[in-house]
Order: structure tokens, then C-alpha cells, then sequence
């Protein structure tokens, strides 16, 4: 398998515009296309797959041990296939720990030793592009610049500028997307509108492809790829199913849940079974674990709370049987969720607390969490995110599910709550803390 990472000096450079028409017009002429994204997002994996026609998958150096990283990518593809790994935010852009594990994509195109593609957004700039690329070309020996893509061209002229100047550097352009508003993917509060939502998603993808086919060098651009380096693969890092058979929340609502999460359940064994609360649908009887996971409660909370058999059939599958909510899952199990317009709306009311999306603060980072017992997540140390703009009407008073650090390692306290088979949080899992490198 052969890779490349695609990245940039920054967010909102073009990183996702470039790698979808990549993936999509690598797939039209036929070879086997893989997509993974660096670090936690949910959003552009499903982006990735839609593009592929193949499962995307998330590599994140910071929360997962060497082996898992090794584990995941091995089963990306093999000799024959492509895989991109997009970046997210900058190419260096992580935190504060060991370098190889500082959750940058820098640290996968190192591991796995594959050059880098470096998308330059050059609006507002021309020849300058040339020292930010020869910059992100030195600063660090084990990241190999294969070459530079131009992004928000705006003319021949300003093409040139910035091709010649970056081209006298010594590095290779790769392609120049000239600016158009219609490339882009429409947005929400925690990123990109999700695939599924995106009404024209194939006319999209397609736009994108010629995109790509008129634009990049695509010969150049696979010439540049290099085998993809896999050490030692391990099932370390995976987080152990809650149970054999697991109802799983998945619609609208509760959409944000890991690929590697999901296969790593079946790989143990367990079965996976969805229902959807919005259509007023209970946790299936005969499973023996609940899994809520984040999403969009919020801009459902009208029907969530007018669910009656979801919640009455939640609240009875609790009682014998263990029941988790992760960030949207957790505020599901609230007393009550405030909408953006100040309006509450009442909630399952399995734990506590309460929470508003009227009042939005954002918590944004990777967390370390110490739970104070291993269930539901089968380990007592694991590794995750936050990313939520909700907070908490009220703190309640069950017992907190997790003791919760920042990447440094500095504590910032109780979080979540759990109360008999009943837990959750805003906490997102990735990984169980592991012991590679």
C-alpha cells in the first residue's frame, strides 16, 4: 500500500476539498482507495467513505498506542492499494508530550513513512507562498515534503506567481485549484454538515473529481506516494465491547461513533444492533448493553422528548442492564436539554444532571480519563476528546463517571455522572491507555 498525508499550515486551507477530489478521481480511474484522517473527527471519515466507496478510519497519535496506529492502517489495504491521510489543522499543529505522540499528522507521515502533499491556500499572498513552503519543507527531518498544492487561486497571473517562486525553491507544485466558492461543503457549529445530511453528495463528489482531473497533477501525485511503513500491529489501544449484543443509538440525532470503535467490538465477538430514538424506537430487548454516542441532540430535542416509547423503554432496559451516553448521549440522559432558543425540553432523566445549548461554551481538546469504574469501557485508563459547545444547566448529583486531565496532564476534575447501570459524559472514547510507542 502506498500513502500520502494530505495537510496544510492550517485549518480552512482547503485540506478536505483536495483530498475528497483526490479520493474521487483516484477511484474513477479504477484503483483501490483508501482515506483515513488524523485525529478525532467524525465528520470527514464519512466524507472519505462516501468518496471511496470503502470504510474511512481515524489515526490518532495522541490517544492511540503505536500498535493500534499499526493495527488500523495494516488493515487499510494492501500491496496495490492508495491511502490518503488527511490532516487536521496544521501539519504540526498537536499537543505538548513525546514526539510521535503529539496527536499531528506530522507524527502518522513520520510513523508511517509517507511524504506529505501541503495544501497552500494562496489568497491574499503570491510569492511569500514560497518561504511558508520551504519552511514546512526544513522544519522537521523525519517529514519529507513531497510537493505543494495552491488552493484559491485567483488567476493565471497569481498562479504563476506563486508556482515559480515555490518551483525556484526546489519544491514541486502539484497542482493549483483555481477559487470557487461552489467546492465547498456547507457547515455547522461542530464542523462540516454531515455526508448523509449533504443533499447532492454524489454531484458534489463528481464536481470535485474534475476538480482534481483538471487541476492537480494526478501522475505526479501518485508518483510521489511511498510505501506505507508497518511496524508491529497489536489489538493494544482497543476499548473491550460493554457487551455481546449492543443496541446502538444511530439516526439523525446520535451519528458520532468511531469506525475503529465499531470494528473493534465485532473483531471481540459482539453484535451490533441500531435503533433510532428519533423514530421513537426502544433499546432492543434481547441486548445486553446501551450505547448512546454523541451527534445533534439538540436540533432534535422537540422529538427526543416527545419520544415516549424510546424513553420508556430506555428507562426499562436500565434497570437490568447497562445504558452509556458519550457528549449528545449524555445530554440524552439528562433531565432536561435547553435549545439554542431557550426552550427546555425534558430528557430521559437517568442521571442528573441537565444541560443547555442556549448558554454555548466550547470545550475543545484531548483528555485523559481516569474512571472510577472499568465499566462500561472495559479499562480504567483510557484516552478520548471533548468537543461541545453545550454546558451544564445544572450539575446534579449522581457520582462522576471519570476523573478527567488535559494532554499535559494537568487534572481538570470530576466529570459525568454515573448512577447504577447508568453512565455517561461529555467524554468521547478513542483508545484504552496502551504501553507502545
Amino acid at each position: 500500500m502506498r500513502g500520502l498525508v494530505i495537510a496544510a499550515p492550517r485549518s480552512g486551507a482547503g485540506k478536505t476539498t483536495v483530498t475528497l477530489g483526490l479520493l474521487a478521481a483516484l477511484r474513477r480511474r479504477g484503483g483501490a482507495v483508501r482515506a483515513a484522517k488524523s485525529g478525532p473527527d467524525y465528520i470527514d471519515p464519512a466524507f472519505h467513505s462516501a468518496a471511496t466507496g470503502t470504510p474511512g478510519v481515524n489515526l490518532d497519535s495522541w490517544a492511540m498506542p503505536g500498535g493500534m496506529l499499526d493495527g488500523l492502517a495494516a488493515g487499510l489495504g494492501t500491496g496495490g492499494s492508495v491511502l490518503l491521510i488527511e490532516g487536521a489543522m496544521g501539519l504540526f499543529d498537536g499537543v505538548g508530550g513525546p514526539k510521535g505522540r503529539r496527536g499531528a499528522a506530522a507524527d502518522l507521515a513520520a510513523r508511517f513513512g509517507v511524504p506529505v502533499a501541503l495544501v497552500l491556500d494562496v489568497s491574499g499572498q503570491s510569492q511569500s507562498a514560497a518561504a511558508v513552503a520551504r519552511g514546512f519543507a526544513l522544519h522537521d527531518p523525519d517529514v519529507r515534503l513531497a510537493g505543494v498544492i495552491l488552493n484559491n487561486v485567483a488567476s493565471e497571473r497569481h498562479r504563476r506567481g506563486a508556482a515559480d517562486a515555490i518551483a525556484d525553491a526546489g519544491i514541486a507544485v502539484l497542482g493549483a485549484v483555481p477559487r470557487d466558492k461552489a467546492l465547498a461543503l456547507p457547515e455547522r457549529h461542530l464542523g462540516l454538515v454531515q455526508a448523509h445530511e449533504h443533499a447532492a453528495l454524489e454531484a458534489h463528489l463528481a464536481r470535485l473529481a474534475h476538480m482534481a482531473e483538471a487541476h492537480l497533477d494526478l501522475p505526479a501525485i501518485l508518483e510521489a506516494m511511498r510505501p506505507v511503513r508497518i511496524a508491529a500491529p497489536s489489538a493494544e489501544g482497543r476499548v473491550a465491547p460493554p457487551g455481546q449484543r449492543i443496541a446502538l443509538a444511530r439516526d439523525g440525532a446520535f451519528s458520532f461513533v468511531y469506525p475503529h470503535l465499531l470494528d473493534g467490538w465485532r473483531a471481540a465477538g459482539a453484535e451490533i444492533v441500531a435503533f433510532s430514538p428519533l423514530a421513537d424506537e426502544a433499546p432492543p430487548d434481547d441486548a445486553e448493553a446501551c450505547w448512546l454516542p454523541g451527534g445533534y441532540p439538540e436540533l432534535h430535542a422537540g422529538r427526543l422528548a416527545a419520544a415516549a416509547n424510546f424513553r420508556a423503554g430506555l428507562a426499562r432496559f436500565a434497570e437490568s442492564r447497562p445504558v452509556h451516553g458519550e457528549c449528545g448521549g449524555y445530554m440524552a440522559l439528562g433531565r432536561w436539554l435547553t435549545d439554542a432558543d431557550g426552550v427546555r425540553h425534558e430528557m430521559a432523566g437517568l442521571l442528573s444532571h441537565a444541560t443547555s445549548f442556549a448558554r454555548r461554551r466550547l470545550s475543545l481538546g484531548y483528555r485523559a480519563a481516569l474512571l472510577s469504574d472499568p465499566a462500561p469501557l472495559g479499562a480504567i485508563r483510557v484516552r478520548g476528546h471533548e468537543f461541545h459547545y453545550a454546558t451544564l444547566d445544572e450539575a446534579g448529583s449522581d457520582a462522576p463517571f471519570c476523573a478527567l486531565a488535559d494532554a499535559r496532564g494537568e487534572a481538570l476534575g470530576p466529570a459525568g455522572g454515573r448512577r447504577g447501570l447508568v453512565s455517561g459524559s461529555f467524554f468521547h472514547v478513542i483508545a484504552t491507555e496502551g504501553t507502545d510507542p
